[in-house]
């Protein structure tokens, strides 16, 4: 009986359901575990939403934007308090995030933005700045080939076809390369973020330039940049010597291939957005307003500080 006048008492102050003793419940579509950085997002997220006292619906869609929009509506149709939504690409999410808004629940965009006209269909998007990951991988370069004569001739590993981090790092990288005539990409193509598809066109970017110099790799995330060093090699080149190699994300395997000399740089992309997505989910059942972005911080890491931090990462 005391419990149940002191709900009543807390209801009565208008306090939210849930500081009443009724856990929220969020409804997370994850884009899928092709990366080791997804991975670590995926674990980052189910860990905060337990330690947080959330009750988490996670949908894995298998990197199908039929699959999360499937989830969505699933969602929808449990009301759910919260959804929050990593998209595998930037568009075709607008009807369904139309009927989320229609339900009246908030949808929290992580990692990766949609392209819609109508950006009430979100209340806050939280996770990198690809575009400026994408330059800070062209400044490293400029800095690394400054001095040098004649072209530096560049293969580009681009990630999943219409996904937001692929556009923006490309759009990043040709940005600050721009006023550098000595720096030219000459080969470029998508390879799904994926260790395997990595190495499957690295190797037809070597066969088609045999008898041509490839300088550089530049890979939109580790995972293919990892695959792609596995190419090198099998062609007899050194990675990280004969062919310099950068890429974007920071995970560990991408810190012990620069201690043992194959990878360059790796630019950071944190994964753990499990506890800024809590909070940020909590404040919305609390009444408050979110900030409209919020950007995660994160810093670059040359093969020469590899060592010291390898033993720091989390992920």
């Amino acid at each position: 009986m005391q419990r149940r006048h002191a709900l009543a008492a807390l209801a009565a102050v208008g306090l939210p359901a849930w500081a009443a003793g009724k856990p929220i419940v969020l409804g997370f579509s994850q884009i899928g575990a092709e990366s080791a950085w997804r991975t670590a997002n995926s674990a980052s997220i189910k860990q905060a939403a337990k330690d947080a006292g959330i009750t988490l619906k996670f949908a894995d869609a298998q990197q199908k934007q039929e699959n999360q929009i499937k989830a969505l509506r699933a969602f929808i149709a449990q009301k759910v308090d919260v959804i929050a939504l990593s998209p595998v690409v930037e568009t075709g999410f607008g009807t369904v995030l139309r009927e989320a808004k229609a339900a009246g629940i908030p949808v929290i965009l992580t990692d990766r933005l949609v392209k819609e006209a109508d950006e009430s269909l979100w209340v806050s998007f939280m996770g990198s700045d690809f575009v400026e990951e994408g330059r800070r991988a062209g400044r490293w370069l400029i800095d690394k080939t400054k001095g040098g004569t004649g072209e530096v001739r560049i293969v580009e590993l681009q990630g999943t076809v219409g996904a937001a981090p692929a556009l923006d790092r490309k759009k990043g990288f040709e940005e600050a390369i721009k006023d550098q005539p000595r720096l030219k990409i000459v080969r470029s193509q998508t390879a799904d973020f994926s260790r395997a598809k990595g190495k499957e066109v690295m190797e037809a970017f070597l066969k088609a330039e045999a008898g041509r110099k490839v300088d550089v790799l530049y890979a939109h995330n580790d995972d293919m940049a990892l695959g792609a060093i596995q190419a090198i090699e099998e062609a007899g080149l050194k990675p990280g010597k004969d062919i310099l190699v950068i890429s974007i994300d920071g995970v560990r395997a991408a810190f012990e291939a620069m201690v043992a000399g194959k990878l360059n740089v790796t630019v950071e992309c944190s994964p753990l957005l499990g506890p800024p997505l809590m909070q940020a989910v909590k404040d919305l059942k609390a009444g408050k307003t979110l900030p409209r972005r919020i950007v995660t911080e994160e810093g670059v890491f040359p093969a020469e500080v590899a060592a010291r931090e390898l033993p720091k990462r989390r992920y």
